[in-house]
């Protein structure tokens, strides 16, 4: 055949368009032949000595309302608890393989996820919500959590000796695995914070990362164990039949209302599965998952539960403090991150240890909050606890931004280093906030201040110029300013 006769699209032509076509194309098949997402990164595998596994439980709830609510187009109950959904992160067994393969990080179908952010947009139209389906995919589509699915928990709980220097160093034990339940922020799922979830997990703690079904999230897909599925998308207050006097703040407190029922839920799912109701709690899990639970029985400390939450997460984690511990809520710390500036007022009753931890961007910002500076209520909160003899510290994490604790930067890390102004390395900006989790969970276990948390005050406000003082030693002087601590009050 000569050349005149072979198509034109057949003939290579070394143009500028050529050459990128080209380039884009051999990505994308490498991308699909290794399993890696097209516009993003791998989100990386945790740093602990133990393994991680994870399950998605989704349980029957008693069907209560939280609020009269109904939506405007339907006449159905907007705040109805129908089933909890939350993911578990534990140590796993060493060298334990799943059958199954790892979750996405954003659950199918995409279109739900992708149709709710446009809702947040205001832009939700079959061409938009395409759209966000297909950057969605190529953002992070294939985007896989690096928790082994469904594979045994870890024999025995890791206890704690201490060393000369007073830091506390992992032993065998068995006192139960300590536990964390976890509230998101808004706008996200319980997807967004794997990463620290995980690398906590592999420290030897047990992570409850809830999904919130309250409208604050972009979709969530409700299984019930008898098969039906609902799909439940972002709403707002335009999409509530309420009359005049109720208003953004009533809206923000029936979503904190309902938050908290689904935290009273986790914790009777986990109490159940403690009890040695795990076959059951399986059994009735429309996500196929948790085929071991019956031997966690007695693997969790119950008695040393902590509630934690980033942003409107941590709202809602403050909330769930008022009068606890108790029954429902038996929480004995509060790891808050980043407390909401718009989520409602913040809950100053609080008699457990407390651990606040601010962003730099969080910080920075100077924000009017019901009168006063947010920096100031946030401060006062914590001195309260104090007062009341209880433990609180309250610190900024430098070079830090508000997204820095999600998977988001680790997933985007340049885009998200120039949109927030984030300065530290995106790993060692998660790790950070890991590393005085950990700290602050080795204080509530043994009483012990160890670490960050032997430190005093540094800095009683924020000090933008300020990097570093004499007080603490050099590794941590880049890193923190230390606003309240438990002698300071």
């Amino acid at each position: 055949m000569s050349r005149s006769r072979i198509p034109p699209i057949l003939r290579p032509r070394l143009t500028p368009k050529y050459v990128a076509s080209s380039i884009a194309a051999i990505y994308v098949v490498y991308c699909w032949l290794w399993g890696m997402p097209l516009l993003s990164s791998k989100l990386p595998a945790y740093t602990g000595p133990h393994a991680v596994g994870t399950i998605d439980i989704e349980s029957p709830c008693d069907g209560r309302k939280t609020s009269d609510v109904k939506y405007k187009s339907t006449g159905q109950p907007a705040f109805l608890l129908e089933t909890v959904l939350f993911s578990v992160y534990y140590p796993a067994v060493k060298g334990a393989k799943s059958d199954k393969p790892n979750h996405l990080w954003v659950p199918k179908p995409l279109a739900v996820t992708a149709e709710g952010y446009a809702k947040f947009a205001h832009i939700s139209n079959f061409l938009t919500n395409s759209l966000f389906t297909v950057a969605l995919w190529g953002i992070a589509g294939s985007t896989t959590i690096p928790a082994n699915v469904d594979v045994p928990l870890r024999e025995t709980a890791p206890s704690f000796e201490f060393t000369d220097h007073g830091e506390g160093k992992p032993t065998e034990g068995n006192d139960g695995f300590p536990v964390i339940v976890f509230s998101h922020g808004m706008a996200s799922s319980r997807t967004d914070y794997t990463h620290f979830c995980g690398e906590l997990a592999s420290r030897g703690y047990i992570v409850a990362a809830i999904e919130h079904r309250d409208g604050s999230g972009p979709g969530s897909i409700i299984m019930n164990a008898g098969g039906t599925e609902k799909t439940l998308y972002h709403f707002g207050l335009d999409d509530l039949d309420v009359d005049q006097s109720f208003g953004i703040p009533e809206l923000k407190q029936a979503q904190l209302d309902f938050r908290q029922a689904e935290i009273e839920e986790t914790v009777r799912v986990l109490r159940a599965i403690n009890d040695g109701s795990g076959a059951t709690i399986f059994e009735t899990n429309p996500r196929k998952e948790g085929e071991h639970l019956a031997s966690w029985t007695g693997q969790l400390d119950m008695t040393n539960v902590t509630i934690s939450g980033h942003s409107y997460g941590a709202t809602g984690a403050l909330q769930a403090l008022k009068g606890a511990p108790c029954k429902e809520r038996p929480f004995h710390g509060g790891i808050i991150l980043d407390p909401g500036k718009s989520s409602g007022p913040l809950n100053h009753d609080v008699d457990v240890p407390v651990l606040v931890i601010h962003s730099n961007s969080w910080s920075k910002k100077r924000s009017i909050f019901f009168g006063q500076p947010h920096f100031s209520v946030v401060k006062d909160l914590v001195r309260q606890v104090n007062k009341r003899g209880m433990a609180g510290w309250f610190m900024t994490s430098l070079g830090t931004s508000h997204p820095s604790v999600t998977d988001a930067p680790l997933i985007e890390p340049t885009l998200l280093s120039w949109t927030t102004g984030s300065s530290i390395d995106v790993i060692d900006g998660v790790r950070m906030y890991v590393n005085v989790t950990e700290e602050f969970m080795l204080y509530q276990k043994a009483n012990r201040r160890t670490g960050l948390l032997a430190l005093n005050v540094t800095h009683p406000e924020y000090d933008e110029k300020s990097n570093g003082t004499q007080q603490m030693p050099k590794c941590y002087q880049r890193f923190w300013q230390i606003h309240v601590a438990p002698d300071s009050a």
